[in-house]
């Protein structure tokens, strides 16, 4: 809706510049915004108030001039001149009927799908091996799975990168205690992951004690890296456990990675001499006190001089720096990135910024492919510190999730006992991951969150369980009901200021995925979804559905009603937020 608002106005600019009114050079960047008060109109640009200078005309003229020359549009009824220039404009609800009927018979509810469709790489998730995901693997998880979601809604191909954590020196001393530990006749492919966290404490246990285990541990590094096939063959077996592990809570937070998307830092290893050997052939790494390192100029040290980052160090070893650099070029040479997209914390913004700065020098992937650092704040708890055990341990993610289902289990037990046990099962699953994932996801992913069970299991209010209501509540309208919607033919027909309300809310619906899309912002869906539930209720209230109203009248708030319900699911199921038919 704002797109074609703008597009109008673009062909207004056209217009005038052909009549010499607006400069030949004039490229102003049209912006068009929802009104806060429906008194002035749907929409509102200040396109006048940014040209009139160059124009050389007042304001308040100039909009008359933009006015005088947008294109016929079934759209717009009227256009209003406010304030010093502003344009106003009233949509036309015949043409909303028009388009609530087109979303109503269209699988994707008619959202404009990618002109252009790319392939984007999305790094996400990112735990490491031989560890349990924990409560700081969350964000960067679910987010980027809400992106990874919308951009493949769009058309678009969409690589996943779980870039694990595979690699180091840290992998000898656990190739050493894995050999150990087969030697008692322990299978590796039945330890759990808990029980790997106790097999990590163990092995650096030893590595500390046992001079001999060290020995061999520091031994196996370098075979590993080697290339030794009896040591790939126990590192393999190590990220096995983690992977399958981790694949049971990404199954469970209904989250679409699989194990297959593992891109670790060991895909990158042999990459790593080549890169520094060109880095070096380019004039960007030089040696420095044995090291090879690259100095940046936009970035300074505290003495104002540019600042060094190793690439490579005296012992001949690679940095996160390095492998950042492989990973980057990895993803446009070989993976054909038009885009790529890195959802990691904020702490690890300036590391990105001057491994990217070095891919830009080095030419490994050109300006117009777009590296995108979506950062995103913490998880705090009511102390509005990082959010940990009451021991002031990291709180593991799978425990987090079991108290998630054990808190929904007896909401459930309380408010659905009409429920079976199996339905009861069913909704408290979907109430827990919904309620952890939309209580992160409704948040700006640039700001730290308090983490609250009481507010994010709420009925009421912007959460998961509300807008998961809202659907059920729809869906028993429409049971008792006891018609087939979709083959009602009467047009969706807006009457009532809640009916076009409802309509004008729905049809932001396009808008909406187009802006998580292109800004990696999961809560705009989240803020959409929420106004749009209430523009349900409001409507519901207000134009009766099954009682008081006329066939015509029932047939069209019908439909408004199941086109409500059928975004509301396809929203959720963005967000990777299951809904449910009877709650």
């Amino acid at each position: 809706m704002k797109e074609l608002i703008q597009q109008l106005l673009e062909q207004a600019v056209t217009t005038l510049k052909s009549q010499q009114i607006l400069p030949e050079d004039l490229a102003p960047r049209i912006q068009v915004d929802r009104t806060k008060d429906k008194a002035h109109g749907d929409l509102a640009t200040n396109l006048a108030l940014m040209t009139a200078k160059p124009a050389g005309k007042n304001p308040r003229e100039l909009a008359q001039l933009i006015c005088d020359n947008l294109p016929e549009s079934t759209l717009v009824e009227k256009t209003e001149i406010a304030g010093p220039g502003f344009i106003n404009f009233y949509l036309n609800n015949a043409w909303l009927s028009e388009q609530l009927d087109a979303m109503s018979r269209d699988a994707k509810s008619n959202v404009k799908l990618a002109d252009a469709p790319q392939t984007i790489v999305v790094d996400y998730s990112a735990p490491n091996v031989a560890k349990e995901m924990h409560v700081g693997h969350l964000r960067s998880t679910i987010i980027g799975d809400a992106v990874v979601r919308t951009l493949e809604f769009l058309g678009h191909k969409v690589v996943r990168a779980n870039h694990i954590g595979d690699w180091g020196t840290q992998f000898g001393m656990l190739i050493a205690n894995l050999e150990e530990v087969e030697k008692q006749g322990t299978d590796a492919g039945s330890i759990e992951l808990s029980d790997l966290e106790a097999f990590y404490r163990e092995a650096k246990q030893r590595y500390d004690s046992d001079e001999e285990f060290a020995v061999r541990a520091r031994h196996y590094v370098v075979k590993l890296q080697g290339g030794d096939e009896y040591c790939n063959t126990m590192w393999r077996k190590l990220v096995d456990i983690t992977l399958s592990h981790n694949q049971a809570v990404y199954d469970r937070l209904n989250v679409s990675l699989q194990m297959s998307d593992a891109m670790g830092e060991s895909q990158y290893n042999a990459m790593l001499p080549e890169i520094v050997a060109d880095l070096e052939k380019q004039g960007l790494a030089v040696e420095d006190n044995g090291a090879k390192v690259v100095f940046l100029d936009e970035y300074k040290n505290k003495d104002g001089d540019p600042m060094g980052v190793i690439v490579q160090k005296k012992d001949g070893g690679f940095l996160y720096t390095t492998t950042d650099i492989a990973c980057a070029k990895y993803r446009y040479q070989q993976l054909g990135a038009d885009r790529v997209l890195y959802f990691i914390d904020s702490r690890q913004h300036q590391h990105l910024m001057q491994a990217w700065s070095i891919v830009r020098k080095a030419g490994y992937v050109p300006e117009e492919v777009p590296l995108e650092h979506h950062a995103f704040g913490m998880m705090l708890g009511k102390d509005g510190r990082p959010f940990k055990t009451r021991s002031g341990g990291t709180v593991k993610l799978v425990d987090l999730l079991n108290e998630a289902e054990e808190r929904a289990q007896q909401i459930v037990a309380e408010k659905s006992r009409d429920l079976n046990e199996q339905e009861q099962q069913q909704a408290a699953k979907a109430i827990a991951m919904g309620a952890v994932k939309y209580a992160d996801l409704s948040k700006n992913r640039t700001t730290d969150y308090i983490f609250d069970w009481d507010n994010m299991l709420a009925f009421n209010g912007n959460t998961a369980p509300y807008l998961q209501y809202a659907y059920t509540r729809i869906q028993s309208i429409l049971r008792r009901a006891d018609i087939d919607v979709s083959s009602l033919t009467q047009t969706i027909e807006l009457e009532h200021d809640a009916e076009i309300a409802l309509g004008q809310k729905l049809i932001q619906f396009s808008d909406t995925v187009h802006g998580v899309a292109n800004k990696g912002m999961p809560h705009m869906m989240c803020n959409y979804l929420y106004e749009l539930a209430g523009a349900f209720m409001s409507f519901y209230e207000a134009c009766p559905i099954l009682k008081n109203a006329s066939e015509q009248q029932q047939q069209s708030r019908l439909r408004l009603a199941a086109l409500t319900a059928q975004v509301i699911t396809q929203g959720l199921s963005l967000l990777g937020i299951e809904t449910l038919e009877r709650m």
